[in-house]
């Protein structure tokens, strides 16, 4: 296979945006680059639900965590490097994260708590504004890592937060500045824009939306934008940087391969993330990208050097599956098959003496709190991995056994289970302030102020329990889990450092 049909992709993305533009909500834009920049281009439904304004392949969005591959290009053209530790990066940092490489932080095998999901662990959703100084105390305040540096992916988008530090405690230009001057203006891409944050007007943008119901509503992320996920542009704007990236052309020289090296894990296994890239497989053909999400906001850059074609996405509709949509025109250009849907035993499971539990069922498996759909792989199923690997297989036990995330887990299923009577009680967090309360009836108020209405737990063995939140299209599922020493850990797949005391 040495060509990509274009026409065929084109028609692909054509008929993605023709069902948005059918159902008249919002919608998206889809637009095919080779190495010499955007090719075809496709767009349907609406950019602003309240004006009636069409979404076209020139509005204007927000990027999410495509901007991730910006700050990694950006910080090595600087002349940051991968071995950096991150505490003469970044001054006051807690030991154990100040320890750690700058390439641990980029490619999320550091351990790293995520800032989001600590916040909304503690009471504090998305929602809530906090300035990059709020957040960067936060930072410092962490009680460390959560777990062995190198030995698994966990999503965070600390460590990218940290770059922007960096690049303020080095003094000269900001990250913003340097981003502009290294990589935007070089490759003309003057209208990408850096808005920290979120109130900031920009003429044009589209709205993001989410289904409450048979309603749409505004989605909103209030925290500030890091270089993690700050970036705002156009479908056109991302494709042409695509382009670049498949051309080698101006300070993308050679950055496809640096940010795309492979990433081991100990046992010499390759993570799927990279340096704000990751790789996929669709049938023989390889495949490197980057998704991005923030409420109402999905998006991806999916490429194939091998064809020399790429596809850029942005949609501002909460319920779009962007990687699989990016997938769909590969597909249609390269002529390899979309994977398969599979499944696993339905139910619930969980791994002896860890954190780790999984819940299976219609055809889809949440490991930690995250789901992904399941593929067929060989004898076992696999994920299609925006933010957590994982390829597994059933045992004739009814055991799990596989890596997710790249670590090895043997997940056994769990039968229903009375919870635990020694998680019962009042626990508290004297860090940061926060309360915990247990019922002996099974239920929990979590911390912090929205919600305060009790949630149902989901008992598992070992003294642990499954809790739930919930604000607006998201919902976190975390973690109770009793330790020996009478504490009370609170986690989920990206933040695992938080221990409660009785009290």
């Amino acid at each position: 296979m040495t060509h990509a049909d274009l026409t065929h992709a084109a028609d692909e993305a054509r008929s993605i945006c023709a069902a948005w533009e059918a159902e008249g909500g919002p919608g998206g834009a889809l637009v095919l680059f080779d190495a010499t920049g955007p090719r075809e281009a496709a767009a349907g439904g609406l950019a602003s639900l309240e004006h009636g304004l069409p979404f076209a392949a020139t509005t204007p969005a927000r990027w999410a965590s495509i901007s991730k591959q910006f700050c990694a290009a950006t910080a090595l053209l600087a002349g940051f490097r991968l071995e950096d530790r991150l505490a003469g990066l970044v001054p006051g940092l807690p030991s154990a994260i100040g320890a750690l490489p700058l390439a641990r932080a980029l490619d999320m095998t550091g351990a790293i708590p995520d800032l989001m999901e600590t916040l909304w662990l503690l009471g504090l959703p998305f929602t809530a504004s906090l300035s990059e100084a709020d957040l960067l105390d936060l930072c410092r305040r962490l009680p460390g890592t959560g777990g062995t540096p190198g030995e698994e992916m966990a999503y965070s988008n600390t460590g990218w937060r940290l770059v922007a530090a960096a690049f303020a405690a080095r003094g000269g230009e900001t990250y913003g500045q340097a981003l502009h001057r290294l990589l935007l203006a070089p490759l003309g891409l003057h209208a990408v824009a850096f808005p920290e944050d979120e109130a900031t007007v920009l003429p044009g943008l589209a709205t993001p939306y989410w289904r409450d119901g048979e309603t749409w509503r505004r989605g909103r992320y209030g925290l500030h934008f890091s270089p993690s996920g700050g970036l705002v542009g156009t479908a056109e704007d991302l494709a042409r940087w695509g382009a670049a990236l498949l051309a080698g052309r101006g300070p993308a020289a050679g950055m496809l391969d640096r940010l795309g090296a492979p990433r081991p894990f100990p046992d010499g296994e390759g993570s799927f993330y990279r340096l704000g890239l990751s790789a996929q497989r669709l049938g023989a053909l390889e495949l490197i990208g980057h998704g991005g999400s923030l409420p109402g906001v999905k998006t991806h850059l999916l490429m194939a050097p091998a064809v020399g074609l790429g596809v850029a996405l942005v949609s501002n509709r909460e319920d779009t599956d962007p990687l699989w949509l990016a997938m769909r025109v590969l597909a249609a250009a390269s002529g390899e098959p979309l994977p398969r849907p599979a499944t696993l035993p339905p139910g619930l499971y969980a791994e002896e003496g860890s954190e780790a539990w999984a819940e299976v069922r219609d055809g889809q498996i949440t490991f930690m709190g995250v789901t992904d759909r399941l593929f067929a792989d060989g004898e076992g199923v696999r994920t299609l991995p925006a933010y957590l690997e994982a390829r597994l297989r059933a045992r004739p036990d009814g055991a799990l056994e596989g890596r997710v995330g790249g670590a090895r887990r043997q997940l056994r299923r769990v039968e229903a289970v009375p919870l635990d009577p020694a998680l019962a009680g009042t626990w508290r967090n004297e860090a940061f302030g926060a309360t915990l309360v247990v019922a002996p009836d099974g239920t929990a108020v979590l911390p912090g102020i929205h919600p305060r209405e009790a949630c149902a737990l989901r008992p598992l063995p070992g003294a642990r329990a499954i809790a739930s939140r919930h604000h607006g299209p998201w919902g976190l599922r975390p973690l109770l889990w009793l330790q020996p020493d009478d504490t009370l850990r609170l986690l989920a797949h990206r933040s695992r450092v938080l221990v409660f005391h009785r009290g």
